[in-house]
């Protein structure tokens, strides 16, 4: 064996808060990982809508938004970092005539996220992606920070689920990301135990 730990990648998974997560901001979390890599990780909290109406969001960039069904989404706390930029997440495109967007990361397996305002730009012309999930601010960790609090069983992760992202409940995005691993919320408790 060698002295090198194998490295995990938990791109297009979602990390799940395990109880008792120390940081207020992520109890009860569930993020998306857009990416997962040795320098660090990148994602967004989907189950933490704030005050804000994605209507309200479109008028503060002098948008309209031509897009009934969206209007009254809620935009999200993506995390802590950048919380003035906006971060779409959505079905990765591939129709005919989605060229993409000017700042879009396609995660492997999964889905898109695009940061640049052209997507809220085909939003806003009743285009663009169906489905879509729209923080501010995302989750970032740095090299082997992440590792190292899913050592100390901070995070549960599981494959993501897109229908639990765009077609759940927001009160039930953290239920049933845990039943993707079969697990009952009440079975788990604050403190880690050992066998």
């Amino acid at each position: 064996m060698s002295g090198r730990a194998s490295a995990i990648d938990l791109t297009n998974q979602f990390l799940i808060a395990m109880p008792g997560m120390s940081e207020d901001m992520f109890a009860g979390a569930v993020i998306y990982l857009c990416e997962h890599s040795p320098q660090g990780a990148l994602g967004l909290v989907i189950n933490k809508p704030i005050d804000l109406k994605l209507a309200n969001l479109f008028e503060k960039v002098d948008l309209a938004l031509d897009r009934p069904e969206l209007a009254e989404a809620p935009v999200y706390f993506g995390g802590p970092v950048q919380t003035e930029r906006g971060f779409v997440l959505h079905e990765p495109l591939g129709g005919e005539g989605d060229e993409g967007y000017g700042s879009s990361l396609t995660v492997p397996g999964g889905l898109q996220m695009t940061t640049s305002k052209d997507v809220l730009e085909a939003l806003s012309l009743g285009a663009g992606p169906k489905k879509v999930l729209v923080t501010l601010g995302y989750s970032g960790w740095g090299a082997g920070q992440l590792e190292e609090e899913l050592g100390r069983n901070g995070w549960l992760s599981v494959k993501a689920d897109p229908a639990i992202i765009f077609d759940t409940p927001v009160e039930q995005r953290y239920t049933r990301a845990l039943a993707l691993l079969g697990i009952d919320p009440g079975m788990l408790t604050q403190e880690a135990g050992h066998a």
